[in-house]
């Protein structure tokens, strides 16, 4: 890790003031609280091993931004600022002694799934408000054993039943880019807590494009790893996992490399992979361009970003050419949700049904369609079926005519209402009636075919300072094709996040 050019610049121009003063060495007063709260975990680590810095004065600052526009955003649950300054001491005193482990001293959001022991686990219902755990989950541990700081829940809808974040136990989250707009979901508090300053990294979990969502909402760098990469607890449902959620490429692989690897107990994971910060060029690589699938209409702003995108790509040295596949949406939509509802995540939304009318509009739609008793093993097989007819045609399309990877949009449209419910119809986008659940079309087909790992990459700003975001899909377990990918996309990222280009809070 390395600190970038403008922080190596001023740091060593207080440096030299603090030299000239008599001073041992600069301190947190070289950066401002914003500065802080919005710098990477490869920027502060070599500042904390110099001793320039410290993770205390990270988490002060995010501390103190939380409580000045925390309720603006609204993308946490629970705050654990007492536990968390100690294990910010902690991690003060490893620095000094010389012996950090990989995320000492980095504040991490974590979503409402992951936990700690005694921390309670609502997944954004009011039917679990009192759920407290009575163990740390395999995720929690391995961040805690990493010296990560775990500092904040953050917010999720109702179940994690949508691709944007609001239920009635926790209100609405909003969008720091653009209050009046989604965060996306599931792992929309992770999401917006990072846009927000809130926190360093953050953890997601993604079973219909709930990391990818979520940061291309926010502009952030995000990955949906192949399953069985990192632990997974639903040792029956392929089609969910957890990832990582960061400002930069960097901290997404940081990230990645401490969740990734097997646990005792847990049969489903794969032997940890490390993955390279660094990789070769794109130069030669043959991407495939699959715009929409025919899943959904595109915005004219996602369809002209999108076109910079692959210009983007093509300047690089990669080989993009368009690929028609047709996709239809509501067959996809109505298998996979057959699919997942007549599995081991469906039993429990099916047993809390007569409690429906004490939730959010969505999550009672789906608990009553897993409460059908018309649902069960057809539908199981039909998914199954429908996952392999739908790799086989995307193989045959792309991968088995030499392509590397292939890349589409995340998002219809970054333009979606934070309180948007996908249980119903009315959504209308530039003259197109579209499907409820739209805003899951681009990311589902990845989640039904999850064994392909997809990195999202921010592209940039809609005309409504809205973030954009792009997937960059690989062959199955092809993790190093897509971050090489992603890591060739740093030198024509938007570069959010930096100088003039934060999020500005605005609601309009």
């Amino acid at each position: 890790m390395s600190l970038t050019r403008r922080l190596f610049t001023k740091l060593s121009l207080a440096t030299s003031s603090a030299f000239l003063l008599g001073i041992g060495s600069a301190s947190a007063a070289t950066f401002t609280d914003e500065e802080l709260c919005y710098m990477t975990a490869e920027e502060l680590i070599p500042l904390f091993k110099a001793q320039k810095l410290s993770p205390v004065d990270v988490l002060k600052a995010q501390i103190t931004r939380y409580e000045a526009i925390g309720k603006k955003t609204n993308s946490v649950t629970y705050t654990h600022f007492d536990t968390a300054m100690a294990q910010a001491v902690e991690s003060e005193k490893r620095y000094a002694s010389g012996n950090p482990r990989a995320l000492e001293g980095i504040t991490v959001g974590i979503k409402d799934e992951h936990h700690d022991t005694g921390w309670i686990v609502t997944r954004g219902s009011v039917l679990l408000k009192d759920a407290k755990m009575d163990h740390a989950d395999p995720i929690v541990t391995k961040l805690k054993e990493a010296g990560a700081i775990l500092h904040i829940q953050t917010t999720v809808p109702e179940f994690y039943m949508s691709g944007v974040t609001y239920s009635k136990l926790w209100g609405v989250t909003r969008n720091p880019w653009n209050l009046k707009y989604a965060v996306g979901g599931s792992s929309g508090g992770s999401g917006g807590a990072l846009a927000a300053g809130l926190c360093t990294i953050a953890t997601g979990s993604d079973m219909g494009g709930s990391v990818r969502l979520p940061c291309a909402y926010n502009g952030l760098y995000g990955y949906k790893p192949p399953f069985g990469r990192v632990i997974s607890q639903s040792t029956l449902c392929h089609f969910s996992g957890t990832g990582p959620m960061a400002r930069s490429f960097d901290d997404m692989v940081t990230l990645q490399n401490v969740l990734s690897g097997q646990t005792p107990g847990f049969p489903a994971t794969l032997p940890r992979k490390e993955m390279a910060h660094d990789y070769a060029s794109i130069k030669g690589m043959r991407i495939a361009n699959l715009g929409s699938m025919g899943l959904v209409p595109l915005s004219k702003e996602v369809a002209a970003e999108h076109a910079e995108s692959i210009k983007k790509l093509e300047s690089l040295g990669a080989i993009v050419e368009d690929i028609e596949l047709q996709i239809d949406w509501s067959e996809m939509v109505n298998k996979f949700i057959g699919g997942v509802l007549a599995g081991p995540m469906g039993a429990p939304l099916a047993a809390d049904a007569k409690r429906a009318d004490e939730m959010t509009t969505y999550a009672a739609y789906f608990a009553k369609k897993a409460a059908n008793p018309k649902l069960g093993s057809t539908q199981a097989a039909d998914f199954e079926l429908y996952v392999n007819e739908t790799y086989a045609k995307i193989h045959a399309a792309v991968f088995a005519k030499g392509y590397d990877a292939a890349i589409m949009p995340s998002l219809a449209t970054p333009h979606v209402p934070a309180d948007y419910d996908l249980s119903k119809e009315g959504y209308v986008l530039e003259g197109n009636k579209m499907h409820k659940s739209f805003i899951l079309a681009l990311t589902v087909p990845w989640n039904v075919l999850n064994w392909c790992p997809v990195v999202n990459v921010p592209t940039g700003l809609s005309s409504q300072n809205m973030p954009m975001g792009m997937q960059i899909i690989g062959k199955p377990y092809a993790d190093d094709t897509v971050f090489r990918i992603a890591h060739a996309w740093q030198n024509v990222d938007p570069n959010l996040y930096k100088a003039n280009k934060l999020p500005d809070f605005r609601n309009n």
